[in-house]
This record gives C-alpha cells, sequence and structure tokens, in this order.
C-alpha cells in the first residue's frame, strides 16, 4: 500500500542549523505524504516561530519529530540507508547515484534518507553508515544545494515513485490471464515494484534480500569486530577508523541477512573465546593444536 510505503520512509537531518530549514522540510514532507521527521543533535530551535512560520500546516511534523544524539540512534530499526552528499565522485570510494534511479529502492523496507549539515554535509563516517550515496546534479556554476531544496527533490522523487508503482501494480495485475498467474498478496505493491525492476533491469547495484539484517544488528557487528581486530593487533588505534571505514563499505554492498550478521558475530565471539581460554605456544606464534568447539557457545 502507499501508505505503507511512505511509513517506512524516516527523513533524518543530522545537526540542523537554521530552523527555517527544518520548518521547510516538514511542509515538503506533508506535501509528499512523508511524516517521519528524525533529528540528530539540531542546532536550531525546531518548534520556534521561525520553523512553524515555514511549515504553515506541516507543524505536526515538527512536533512529532524524533530527536537523538547520533546517526546510528537515529538508524535504528532500519534495514536500507541512503546518504546524500554534494561531493563528486572523486572525493569517495562508493559510486554516487542519481536520487531517481537509488531513492525507489527505500519504499520496499524500513529505511531512512539521510541529510547533513547545511555548511558542511556528512562525514565520511556518516556516509559510511548508508548503503548507497547519492548526488543530485546540478550547475557547475554552482553546486551547493539549499538544505530544505534538497529535501524537497528527493521527496518529490518519492512521491513520483510511489505513484508509479501504484499504477505499474494495478496494470500487472489486469494483465494476468489467470489467478494461478499471479503469486503474492494482490495489496502488495511494493513487492510488484521490486519484480518490475529487478525484470527491466532498473537497480544499479543488486537489491537487497527481504530478509536484510537492521542496521543496528551491523552496527553491534562492527563494534564487536573492530575490538577484536585491534585485540589482534591487525588495527592499531590510530588507523582503526580509516580500516573501518572499508569493511563498512564492504557489508554495505553485500547487505548481509539477519542470519548472515548472527553468523559472523558468532565467529568473533569464538575467536575471542579462544584468545582467552588458549595459552600461545612459547616457540611458535600458533596456537596449540586444532581448538574445540566452545561448549557454552550458542
Amino acid at each position: 500500500m502507499l501508505e505503507t510505503a511512505s511509513a517506512n520512509i524516516r527523513i533524518v537531518l543530522v545537526e540542523p542549523a537554521g530552523p527555517l530549514n527544518v520548518g521547510s522540510v516538514a511542509r515538503v514532507m506533508k506535501n509528499m505524504g512523508l511524516s517521519q521527521l528524525i533529528l540528530v543533535n539540531p542546532q536550531c530551535d525546531y518548534l520556534g516561530e521561525e520553523a512553524r512560520l515555514m511549515a504553515v500546516r506541516a507543524a505536526d511534523i515538527l512536533e512529532t519529530a524524533k530527536v537523538v544524539e547520533s546517526l546510528p540512534a537515529a538508524l535504528v530499526g532500519c534495514v536500507r540507508a541512503i546518504a546524500t552528499t554534494g561531493d563528486d565522485a572523486r572525493s569517495h570510494p562508493t559510486q554516487l547515484e542519481k536520487p531517481a534511479d537509488a531513492l525507489p529502492w527505500l519504499l520496499e523496507a524500513p529505511s531512512a534518507l539521510i541529510f547533513g549539515r547545511e555548511d558542511c554535509g556528512l562525514t565520511n563516517s556518516e556516509l559510511n553508515r548508508a548503503q548507497r550515496l547519492i548526488r543530485i546534479p546540478s550547475s557547475d556554476a554552482y553546486t551547493s544545494l539549499n538544505l530544505a531544496q534538497a529535501v524537497a527533490i528527493c521527496c518529490y522523487e518519492l512521491y513520483r515513485e510511489k505513484g508509479s508503482s501504484a499504477a505499474d501494480s494495478v496494470g500487472d495485475v489486469a494483465d494476468r490471464s489467470s489467478a494461478a498467474d499471479f503469486v503474492g498478496d494482490l495489496t502488495d505493491v511494493t513487492d510488484v515494484t521490486w519484480r518490475r525492476k529487478k525484470s527491466e533491469g532498473i537497480f544499479s547495484q543488486s537489491p537487497s534480500p527481504p530478509n536484510s539484517a537492521p542496521l543496528e544488528n551491523l552496527e553491534g557487528y562492527y563494534q564487536q569486530l573492530e575490538t577484536l581486530l585491534l585485540k589482534i593487533g591487525y588495527l592499531q588505534p590510530h588507523t582503526a577508523a580509516s580500516r573501518m571505514e572499508k569493511f563498512r563499505r564492504l557489508y554495505n554492498r553485500a547487505y548481509p541477512t539477519v542470519d548472515e550478521v548472527a553468523m559472523l558475530r558468532g565467529v568473533i565471539r569464538q575467536t575471542d573465546w579462544a584468545i582467552k581460554s588458549y595459552a600461545r605456544s612459547p616457540v611458535s606464534d600458533n596456537l596449540d593444536g586444532a581448538l574445540p568447539e566452545n561448549p557454552t557457545d550458542n
């Protein structure tokens, strides 16, 4: 359903400094049928007179906005995340996509669309919290867009896609010659859209599987992995952040499932247990013999 697709998406503003911008974002969200606004450490009075002046009839979006202290907290419950950047492709190793190509992917699961600060955007570390990155094409004469304008363009693309998805789903059902040819819930607009886009090759990356792990599960894995790699000396404190960014990009491309993340975390737990339980040989860097399975590991 269209309402379900809209409810899937949260707009995340990282440290917004302008109340006029926040109010404008609330207005365009309501214009385009979106209602979840998340503010990460806002640097302005998002409920003040200036914000309400720009929000007009969307003051309820401001009043129900959720305020969190960090970007990871804003992404709890999300399976997919797209971040926006004004930089060109040379400044970040992840492929930059156009909004119209990437944003429909958010309609199919609990998702976040992340926007950065008005003056400096998102840091590389914040960009790496997302699986995909978009950049709004603009003139070389002035490439930087206002925050509210960027949100408006992206919200419009989502709204336009929802409309075309609904029309396509109706057409798909009408074209079926028999009920046996149609598998699935007729009301599941996003599933029909996913199949259509996959068959037409619209996705620029492989779409994530239906049971992709929530981003907070992955975040827990990254923290465990970093702790282990620091412990065994693979990471050094002064280079750990840059190395972990590479791991994040790797897993962002893989879209691991809930079970796969659980398996990866189990490997780390078993490795950590083995390190604590078995001393190294005095004459070798190798552990003494094969390690038995940890009987307490589930």
